[in-house]
C-alpha cells in the first residue's frame, strides 16, 4: 500500500479523497493555486506544494507541474478527483513514466471510454444500446447544420472531451445549432483544452440514468446500482439519488451487465460511470462513460456501504477486489444537492465573494437517517470566478425515498450561507415539488416545472404556520430581554400582550398568545390565523442566533433569521420572505405605508455576475432586435450570452473583451 499520494484537484474532492487517504493511514499532499493558498484541502493536507496562478491552465491542468510536485514530496500516487487532469491519458502516461502511479484507470481505458466519440463506437461494437448521431469531428456550423438536419431536431451538441455540463447546447433549429457550436466549441476549448464536438439526436422527455462500475487489474468488474441525476439546469445536474424510483430490479440488471460487458472489453480497471438516457418505458441508451470518480458517488456509497475512493486507492496499489456482485446490496435511499454558488433569483448566476457565515448542517446519524456534507470550504473562505460554483454536496440516507427527501429537506433549511447568493432556496423548494416527490423526472423537469426562471415560491398555509409561530417566538424573547435590561418595558398587568399581527411579506397574519410564555427556553402556546388550533412553540432561540430550531406542535424545525430594517428575513422550505411583528393597531398603520418602486434600469445592460468580458457583438449606435446577441461574459467556466430584451439603439459601450467587471457594472447603454 501507498505511504504518499498526491491529489491533483482542489475544492471538495480534494477534502474527500484526503479523509479516506487519512483513514488508511496514507499521507497527502494537496496542490493549490494562488487563489487556493489558504483553502481548506491544503490545510486538511500533511504537505502543499503551489503550482501556479488561479487560472487552470496556468495550474491546475498543467502534467508537469504536477509531476514536480510528486519528486517534490515523494508522493508514490497522484488521485485525479474528477474534472482537471482526471480523464486525460496523457496524465497517467506521464506519471508512468516517473514511475508514479495513477490512482485511476488505464490509459488505454481512458482512451477508449473517455473521448465520447470514440466511446460509442466501442459501445456500438459491444452491442450497447446507443442514441442515434453523428460521430464523427464536426469541422464548422455549416457542417453541423447539415448534420443536424440529417439526424432531426431536436439535437444535442456536446463536446467530445467534455463533462458538468460544459460544451453542451441543445438545439431545436439550424439557427441554434449554428450558434450552439461556436459556444459549445469555445466552453469546450477553454475548460478542456480540447474543442471537438458531436452531435447526436436528443431524447425528449428522457431520464439521465447512470451505473456505478468498479473494476481491478485481475479482470474483475462489478456494477454498484444505479443513479438518477434527472434534475438538471444547463446539462448541469442539480439533484441526484439512488436507487432510481423508473427502475426495476430486471432494468437494473440489464443496465449494470451491460455496462460490464463494455468495461470489460476495453479493460477498465478503477471506478467509473456508464451514463444512459432512459425513456420513461424503461428503454434505455448508451450515452457516454466517464472514466473517474463522479460528483455524485456519495449518493452510491450510502446506499451500498462502500467507500469508493478506498476501493479506488486499493486497486491502484494492486489488490483484488474484495467485493463480489453477489455482495453488493442496495439499502435505504440516498439523495444529494449540489450546493452552488449561483443565485436562482437572477437566473442562476454565479455569485462569487467571501463566505461572510457558512454553517452547514450537523453531519451523522440521527435515528435511521444519515446526513453527510462534502465540503471544500469553511466561513471566511473566498468563492472564485475561476472554479466551479460547486460550495457543497449536501446527502441524506434513510430507509425510504420520502424519508430521504424529508431529511433533506429539514438539512437545507439548516444550512446556512451569507456573503454570496447560494442555490439554496431553489433546492429546498424542489424538495416541495409534488412532482419530484412522486418520482415523475425527466431531465427537463426544471425547464418545464420553472420556464420563467425561479422567483421564490409563494406562502401555503405550512409555511405561513412555521413562519408566524417562529417570528412571535423570537420577538417575544426579544421584548422579554429588553424588559431585563431596561426594567420599564413590560406592561403594568405583567405579561405581554395576548394579540399580535405578524407581517410575512404583505400579508398580515392575526397571531394569539393566550397564556403569556417563558422566555428561554421558550415555551408558548400560539393560534396562527383567525380560529386556527392552539399549538405549543418551543425554542431555545437567543437573540443573535441566525438559525431558528424549535418544535411547534410535533414538529421540529429550522428557520433562517437574517436581520433587516424594522423586522427580520425569514427563510424556510424554499421560502424567503420579511418579516416584522406588530400589536394591531401599528399594523393598521403600516399597512397604509406606500411601497418603494425599484429604479428603471431597462436603458442598461447590466453585467449579471462577475466575470470576463469574453466578446462585445454590437457597436455603438447599431440598431438591434429583441433576442438579438449583446455580449458574452464568462464566469466560472461557463460563457453567458447576454441578449436584447427589446428593440433599440445601442449609445454608449462601457466594457470591451477582456474586462474584468463586477455585479451590476454597466456595460452598454441604450441610446
Amino acid at each position: 500500500m501507498f505511504s504518499k499520494i498526491l491529489i491533483a484537484n482542489r475544492g471538495e474532492i480534494a477534502c474527500r479523497v484526503i479523509k479516506t487517504a487519512r483513514k488508511m493511514g496514507i499521507k497527502t499532499v494537496a496542490v493549490f493555486s494562488d487563489a487556493d493558498r489558504d483553502a481548506m484541502h491544503v490545510a486538511m493536507a500533511d504537505e502543499a506544494v503551489h503550482i501556479g496562478p488561479p487560472p487552470a491552465a496556468q495550474s491546475y491542468l498543467l502534467i508537469d507541474k504536477i509531476v514536480d510536485a510528486c519528486k517534490q514530496t515523494g508522493a508514490e500516487a497522484v488521485h485525479p478527483g474528477y474534472g482537471f487532469l482526471s480523464e486525460r491519458a496523457a496524465f497517467p502516461r506521464a506519471l508512468e513514466a516517473e514511475g508514479i502511479v495513477f490512482i485511476g484507470p488505464n490509459p488505454v481505458a481512458i482512451d477508449a471510454m473517455g473521448d465520447k466519440i470514440e466511446s460509442k463506437k466501442f459501445a456500438n461494437a459491444a452491442k450497447v444500446s446507443t442514441v442515434p448521431g453523428y460521430l464523427g469531428v464536426i469541422e464548422g456550423p455549416e457542417e453541423a447544420v447539415k448534420i443536424a438536419d440529417d439526424i432531426g431536431y431536436p439535437v444535442m451538441i456536446k463536446a467530445s472531451a467534455g463533462g458538468g455540463g460544459k460544451g453542451m447546447r441543445i438545439a431545436w433549429s439550424a439557427d441554434e445549432v449554428a450558434d450552439g457550436f461556436a459556444r459549445a466549441k469555445s466552453e469546450a476549448a477553454s475548460s478542456f483544452g480540447d474543442d471537438r464536438v458531436f452531435i447526436e439526436k436528443f431524447i425528449t422527455n428522457p431520464r439521465h440514468i447512470e451505473i456505478q462500475l468498479l473494476g481491478d487489474k485481475h479482470g474483475n468488474v462489478i456494477y454498484l446500482g444505479e443513479r438518477e441525476c434527472s434534475i438538471q439546469r444547463r446539462n448541469q445536474k442539480v439533484i441526484e439519488e439512488a436507487p432510481s424510483p423508473l427502475l426495476d430490479e430486471a432494468t437494473r440488471k440489464a443496465m449494470g451487465e451491460q455496462s460490464v460487458a463494455l468495461a470489460k472489453a476495453v479493460g477498465y480497471d478503477s471506478a467509473g460511470t456508464v451514463e444512459f438516457v432512459a425513456g420513461q418505458d424503461k428503454s434505455f441508451f448508451f450515452l457516454e462513460m466517464n472514466t473517474r470518480l463522479q460528483v455524485e458517488h456519495p449518493v452510491t456509497e450510502l446506499i451500498t456501504g462502500i467507500d469508493l475512493v478506498e476501493q479506488m486507492i486499493r486497486v491502484a496499489a494492486g489488490e483484488k477486489l474484495s467485493i463480489t456482485q453477489s455482495d453488493v446490496k442496495l439499502k435505504g435511499w440516498a439523495v444529494e444537492s449540489r450546493v452552488y454558488a449561483e443565485d436562482p433569483y437572477r437566473n442562476f448566476l454565479p455569485s462569487t465573494g467571501r463566505l461572510v457565515k457558512y454553517r452547514a448542517p450537523e453531519e451523522g446519524v440521527r435515528g435511521d437517517v444519515t446526513v453527510r456534507n462534502d465540503t471544500g470550504v469553511v466561513e471566511g473562505a473566498e468563492i472564485s470566478m475561476f472554479y466551479d460554483p460547486m460550495i457543497a454536496k449536501l446527502v441524506t440516507h434513510a430507509p425510504s425515498r420520502i424519508e430521504a427527501i424529508d431529511a433533506q429537506a429539514e438539512a437545507l433549511d439548516e444550512f446556512l450561507i451569507d456573503g454570496i447568493q447560494p442555490n439554496i432556496p431553489f433546492l429546498s423548494a424542489l424538495m416541495q415539488h409534488p412532482r419530484w416527490r412522486a418520482g415523475m423526472l425527466s431531465t427537463g423537469f426544471i425547464a418545464e416545472e420553472f420556464p420563467e426562471g425561479f422567483s421564490g415560491i409563494d406562502l401555503n398555509e405550512t409555511t405561513t404556520k412555521v413562519l408566524a409561530s417562529a417570528a412571535i417566538a423570537m420577538e417575544l424573547v426579544r421584548r422579554e430581554r429588553l424588559d431585563g435590561i431596561s426594567g420599564r418595558l413590560r406592561p403594568a398587568s405583567g405579561k405581554w400582550r395576548d394579540e399580535w399581527v405578524v407581517r410575512l411579506g404583505r400579508e398580515m397574519i392575526p397571531v394569539k398568545v393566550p397564556e403569556g410564555f417563558a422566555a428561554v427556553p421558550l415555551e408558548i402556546d400560539v393560534a396562527v390565523g383567525e380560529g386556527a388550533p392552539v399549538e405549543t412553540v418551543t425554542s431555545e432561540w437567543r437573540p443573535g442566533d441566525s438559525l431558528w430550531r424549535g418544535m411547534i406542535g410535533e414538529t421540529e424545525v429550522a428557520v433562517q433569521v437574517r436581520p433587516a430594517s424594522s423586522g427580520m428575513l425569514l427563510s424556510h422550505g424554499g421560502v424567503t420572505t420579511f418579516a416584522r411583528v406588530m400589536t394591531p393597531k401599528i399594523a393598521e398603520l403600516d399597512a397604509l405605508m406606500p411601497v418603494k418602486v425599484p429604479p428603471d434600469m431597462s436603458k442598461f445592460l447590466l453585467c449579471p455576475m462577475p466575470g470576463l468580458v469574453v466578446s462585445i457583438a454590437v457597436d455603438e449606435g447599431q440598431e438591434v432586435k429583441t433576442g438579438e446577441i449583446l455580449a458574452v461574459v464568462e464566469a466560472m467556466k461557463m460563457e453567458n450570452v447576454l441578449r436584447a430584451e427589446r428593440d433599440g439603439k445601442i449609445g454608449k459601450i462601457n466594457a470591451k473583451p477582456g474586462d474584468s467587471l463586477a455585479v451590476d457594472a454597466v456595460i452598454l447603454e441604450f441610446a
